[in-house]
């Protein structure tokens, strides 16, 4: 047990040390914080059209003649000249578009004519506006009042999702819940690649270097396994402490700041402030340090059965594809479906509950006894990975310049002490 702790002692103050470690600290947020902010205003400006564009319109139905308003950016200027004349202009001009109406043009598509492809917020804002002037041709043509039916049209209908519970009611802050389900998806993902790794390039620099013939003669290979696996852990954890505690600082000055009556920002904070942070915290931290273990023990037999990083490749596919596949389908179904049988088998295997289990729980209503099974098996798997990584990892550990092979690890892993 002590030859452990010295393990584990030397693993985390080695990597504590690293001006890389300190950097990450503070760094990272500030990213977080700064890539928020870069993508919400790449996302604004993008759905906005630069350049002025001016778009040439020759309509042959005569439906749409004087209906067409100017946007932002866009100009629609009604032309009677043929169209390859109008295309001509089109050479020498890339902010010059033509746009081609037909007689039939509800059974015949409508041309949009550019020298470039045209972007999809122009064709869009162009298609939206004809459907509309389309629709009010429709019902002018039956006789409807289109001046009422505009008016119901600005009648909106908001609902506001609420949760029965057995203290009352509250609001089910689903908006909310979502984004705090996938961001913990993605970063306990991250995570366990990222220390994982860590992990598998500490054993390959020592396996190469040979320095772990040295460590060997003092200390069992299964201590020197678990004490870097600990270790490496125990930085990741630190890691996570310092960012969160950071966190809180830099929500707490963005409350006071957005505080201010109709601030939007406060009204965002005000509701996050009623997700139960700390039960998502707490389950956070086990699954990630669950995921962790039973990740990190196969990262490490991985590192003891190669010579470099570039002989990984054969068994880290097989290793990280479920996690791999829980990540995408959690970004993209399970967040819309959090209590679907997808999701909730997908949260009790091992292998693929540290990423789904966490889009859940933001949303609540996990019933105890699966958050219970998931915990429990959690613990079963990173025990049963430990073992088998364990088995393969005192043999691979001393072995050199042998490509290894599925069937090689078989024969490590059944050999006698």
């Amino acid at each position: 047990m002590n030859k452990v702790l010295l393990i584990i002692q030397r693993e985390y103050i080695t990597r504590v040390r690293k001006k890389s470690f300190i950097v990450m600290i503070f760094v990272v947020p500030l990213l977080i914080l700064g890539m928020s902010a870069l993508i919400a205003f790449i996302a604004k400006d993008s759905m906005e059209i630069s350049k002025p564009q001016i778009v040439k319109v020759i309509d042959e139905s005569h439906m749409f003649e004087g209906k067409l308003k100017n946007a932002k950016n866009i100009q629609f200027i009604p032309t009677n000249e043929p169209v390859e004349k109008a295309k001509e202009g089109l050479k020498d001009n890339e902010d010059l578009s033509v746009l081609l109406i037909s007689k039939d043009y509800a059974h015949k598509p409508v041309q949009f004519f550019s020298k470039k492809k045209p972007s999809f917020t122009l064709t869009g804002e162009v298609e939206d506006q004809m459907n509309e002037i389309a629709s009010t041709n429709t019902m002018l043509a039956n006789h409807i009042d289109t001046a009422l039916l505009n008016k119901a049209k600005k009648s909106k209908v908001s609902v506001n999702a609420m949760e029965v519970t057995e203290t009352g009611t509250k609001d089910a802050n689903v908006g909310p819940s979502m984004m705090v389900g996938i961001a913990c998806a993605i970063f306990i993902y991250l995570a366990l690649f990222i220390y994982g790794a860590q992990v598998m390039r500490g054993v390959i620099e020592e396996k190469t270097s040979r320095i772990i013939e040295v460590i060997i003669s003092s200390v069992k290979p299964f201590q020197l396994m678990l004490g870097k696996i600990i270790g490496v852990g125990l930085v990741g954890l630190t890691q996570f402490t310092a960012w969160i505690v950071l966190s809180i600082i830099s929500t707490k000055i963005a409350g006071q700041a957005a505080s201010g009556p109709g601030s939007p920002m406060g009204g965002v904070l005000e509701t996050l402030q009623t997700i139960p942070f700390g039960y998502i915290l707490g389950c956070f931290l086990f699954y990630f340090i669950t995921g962790y273990l039973l990740y990190s023990a196969l990262f490490a037999a991985v590192g003891s059965a190669v010579d470099s990083e570039t002989e990984t490749q054969q068994f880290m596919f097989p290793i990280t594809l479920p996690l791999l596949f829980t990540y995408i389908l959690s970004v993209s179904v399970l967040f819309r479906a959090p209590d679907s049988p997808l999701a909730v088998w997908l949260s009790i295997i091992p292998f693929t509950a540290p990423v789904a289990m966490m889009v859940r729980v933001p949303f609540g209503g996990v019933p105890d006894w699966q958050l219970g099974l998931s915990m429990f098996m959690m613990i079963i798997g990173f025990l049963f990975t430990t073992y088998v990584a364990a088995r393969i990892y005192r043999v691979g550990v001393l072995m050199y310049g042998k490509k290894a092979s599925f069937k090689e690890l078989a024969k490590w892993f059944f050999y006698k002490e």
